[in-house]
């Protein structure tokens, strides 16, 4: 019966005529639509958050292009599953086993000597391989692998998108019913998925059977009183994987090394994958630390490469040494303003022309149309003493005297900027 298949596999889109989002991928003239309407596809990775249409996109591709389809969860299978998956399609040799594709989720999830066991069939073409994975692919899949494949970046649904999932879920759903359901209103399904389709129609489809007492209207004080009662409607284990990192990395930011412990814990209870957590460490480190407390990014850097040679459950007490140091630790986001502003200038500006001065004079032409000339050394002997320092502009001449890094008011910082009111003197008038 179909009422026994969760809504979310009922509402799947068959095409890309039904298939929600990601235009930039799949619309018209769009990469990912030519290479369909080509027949060719290349082994490839779906990169994006959760619910935003990675497996369906994946089925869509195989029943376009009329492709067996063989799908594994890097959760639950190991070499053993693929190799069972790869001996199958050899063994269908002529008659439809060339070309399959291979369907693999949370592909970040596979370990080394489990990636290492595709190249051979991805090289070879036995398989296209599909990887999904909510984790950036550079830092998850091997490089031999990754080198082999196309990076599709999926986005997160549109507003508009997920109301017209909605508007189209009720409709079939009405289609089959005696009963006639009205969505009223739509922020609170919204605002509890998290802009996941997935978790969003599993929600509307539990208010819909909590309709009681002759009421088949949908509002958002009906779906928020829903959430009090259970809390684990939209609380399941990883499905707050980034609003719990968020709560994790806020709470270094704020220097609060109890919620830090605490978010740390949630996350591990909730199965994260420990080296996700230690990647937002090292973020964390520059961006919200920066030269306030630089030994912050090397204890980063070093929990990274432990959590990475221990694995768990040790490496948890690592994770919350670390967090709890980064918690502890002067906070400056100097260079992360600095970088951003440096970037905005760029954006508004363009490329503007290196100096003179600045560039390099390899060829006796370049040497003759004054490149490199009157170029200066600035420390002459020691940078410590300000007289034997040469001033000169290194920022383009449209930019000169233009402030991009201004230091914090921390103890280290307010050093840097007595050393560079000390070197530059008015340049640097901060």
């Amino acid at each position: 019966m179909e009422s026994a298949i969760p809504l979310a596999e009922r509402m799947r889109p068959k095409n890309l005529d039904e298939y929600i989002g990601q235009q930039h991928l799949v619309g018209k003239n769009a990469p990912l639509k030519k290479a369909i309407d080509s027949g060719f596809i290349p082994s490839l990775i779906l990169w994006g958050p959760p619910g935003v249409g990675k497996t369906t996109l994946a089925n869509i591709i195989a029943f376009s292009l009329d492709r067996a389809f063989y799908s594994l969860s890097a959760i639950n299978s190991g070499v053993k599953d693929i190799r069972d998956v790869l001996d199958k399609v050899k063994n269908q040799g002529l008659f439809g086993g060339r070309n399959a594709i291979l369907f693999i989720d949370e592909i970040h999830r596979f370990s080394k000597s489990q990636q290492d066991s595709l190249l051979g069939a991805v090289e070879k073409g036995t398989v296209t391989l599909i990887g999904a994975t909510t984790e950036n692919p550079s830092f998850e899949v091997i490089s031999a692998l990754l080198s082999r494949c196309q990076v599709y970046v999926l986005q997160h649904h549109e507003k508009d998108d997920l109301i017209s999932l909605l508007e189209r879920s009720v409709t079939k759903i009405n289609s089959n019913s005696s009963h006639s359901i009205k969505l009223l209103e739509s922020e609170a399904l919204l605002k509890f998925s998290g802009g996941d389709a997935r978790r969003l129609l599993n929600l509307l489809e539990i208010a819909i059977s909590n309709l009681t007492n002759g009421t088949f209207e949908i509002t958002n004080k009906f779906v928020e009183d829903l959430v009090k009662i259970n809390p684990l409607i939209y609380d399941k284990t990883g499905e707050q994987h980034y609003d719990i990192a968020s709560a994790f990395i806020k709470s270094i930011r704020g220097s609060d090394p109890n919620a830090a412990v605490y978010w740390l814990a949630r996350m591990i209870e909730g199965g994260e994958d420990p080296k996700f957590i230690a990647r937002r460490l090292i973020i964390s480190a520059s961006e919200d630390i920066g030269n306030a407390n630089p030994t912050a990014l090397i204890l980063a850097n070093n929990c990274f490469q432990a959590v990475s040679a221990v694995g768990m459950p040790e490496s948890r007490i690592t994770l919350s040494q670390c967090a709890v140091y980064l918690a502890s630790s002067p906070k400056s986001n100097a260079s992360y303003v600095a970088i951003n502003s440096a970037q905005q200038i760029c954006s508004e500006q363009g490329n503007l022309p290196v100096p003179l001065h600045l560039r390099n004079a390899p060829t006796k032409l370049m040497n003759e149309l004054g490149y490199g000339k009157d170029y200066v050394y600035s420390h002459n002997e020691s940078h410590e003493n300000s007289e034997t320092f040469s001033t000169q502009e290194f920022l383009p001449d449209h930019l000169s005297g233009q402030v991009i890094y201004q230091p914090g008011s921390n103890q280290r910082e307010s050093k840097i900027r007595e050393f560079l009111r000390k070197m530059w003197g008015n340049k640097y008038r901060y």
